[in-house]
């Protein structure tokens, strides 16, 4: 029985440690719970008049939720002329798409909230029973004498997911509450009753963007103005890939040499085959995970793809070839055309990077 305890201890740490995980994300969302709200209420609606005009082109599909400004109807003489001309209570529209955008984005960080409180309480309560359940039973079947140890790792861990449910309950009851006196309250919700509300958002929002027949030059330039942020998103995402290849790398380089050192050991003393056994697993799944997820490609994938956009977008600054037309509108066309090829291309290439080795071939 001595020599079960080693595997013992080992799952008794990594269930501890996860309980220790969901117990801080349970406190994050208590914290972002607390602060997202009023930071939200106090953005200004001028500093998001640059973002709401790149929100009315065709490739961002977003609209509002519950409480949202009433769609603006344009009249019958608007809709007589081309939509090319921008009606007079254009920035009467272009406000309510201000609170539109406000609204989903309320919207989205408390569906992200409840989204994380359901899954850590329904973890922590699933497994404080299941170690409520394998506590008795090993107990009673073996003695508590004979699993001393496991049984000194196993309660604070069930004492911790029990102390994670409930302060996970305590804060969505304490939502509650405060939703019957504060209207608009979402946090309140259910997951899925915000799903639906963030879909009704967004296609109202997406109906008001419709109905404001910007003119495409206006549009253009909202999409030019908006190529910062696609750069900063795609750089974003290129570090994270990066980040994680590198330290799936340093696992294996140093797993590698720390499993040869142990295992060259002429007599290895117990406690130091567990750990070679260890090390040698976290090389392989380190190994395994990066062939598969292909983190290294990814991140040169994005770098190129946002190396490109910005070197386009230097080009249009600067008026030089192949944005040297003196006509603004032509220019501001051929940018948008080129940056388009630019993010499709993008895609297709992260489509052949999900795909089998065998198939990879076939994605054009």
């Amino acid at each position: 029985m001595e020599a079960v305890y080693p595997i013992l201890a080992a799952v008794g740490v990594g269930s501890l440690t996860t309980l220790a995980g969901a117990a801080g994300g349970a406190f994050l969302v208590i914290a972002a719970q607390r602060t997202a709200r009023p930071a939200q209420r106090e953005q200004d609606a001028g500093a998001l008049s640059g973002d709401v005009a790149a929100d009315v082109s065709a490739n961002h599909r977003q609209t509002p939720a519950t409480h949202l400004p009433p769609v603006v109807q344009p009249s019958r003489r608007e809709r007589s002329g081309t939509m090319e001309v921008a009606p007079p209570d254009t920035a009467d529209r272009v406000a309510a798409l201000i609170a539109h955008k406000k609204a989903i984005a309320e919207l989205r960080v408390a569906l992200r909230v409840r989204t994380i409180q359901t899954v850590t309480r329904w973890s922590a309560g699933l497994l404080a029973v299941a170690l409520l359940f394998a506590f008795i039973v090993a107990n009673v079947a073996v003695g508590w004498s004979a699993i001393a140890l496991a049984n000194k790792i196993a309660i604070p861990v069930f004492v911790l997911s029990v102390g994670t449910f409930w302060l996970v309950r305590l804060s969505e009851a304490k939502a509650k509450a405060e939703a019957e006196a504060e209207e608009g309250n979402h946090y309140a919700k259910k997951a899925y009753e915000l799903k639906i509300e963030l879909e009704q958002a967004e296609e109202l929002r997406l109906l008001d963007a419709a109905r404001l027949g910007l003119p495409v030059s206006d549009r253009q330039y909202s999409y030019k103005d908006s190529i910062p942020v696609e750069l900063e998103a795609l750089r974003k995402d290129g570090r994270k890939y990066r980040r994680k290849h590198n330290v799936a790398q340093s696992v294996i380089i140093v797993g590698s040499l720390a499993g040869t050192a142990v295992s060259a050991l002429a007599d290895t003393p117990p406690p130091l085959k567990y750990w070679a056994m260890g090390i040698t697993f976290s090389v392989g799944a380190a190994a395994g995970f990066t062939g598969y997820y292909k983190w290294r490609e990814r991140a040169f994938y994005l770098q190129q793809t946002a190396d490109d956009i910005e070197r386009h977008a230097t080009a249009f600054e600067l008026g030089i070839h192949p944005y040297d037309d003196p006509d603004e509108d032509v220019r501001l066309a051929k940018l948008a055309k080129e940056i388009e090829l630019l993010r499709a291309e993008q895609r297709k290439r992260e489509q052949q990077l999900d795909q089998p080795h065998e198939g990879s071939v076939d994605v054009v």
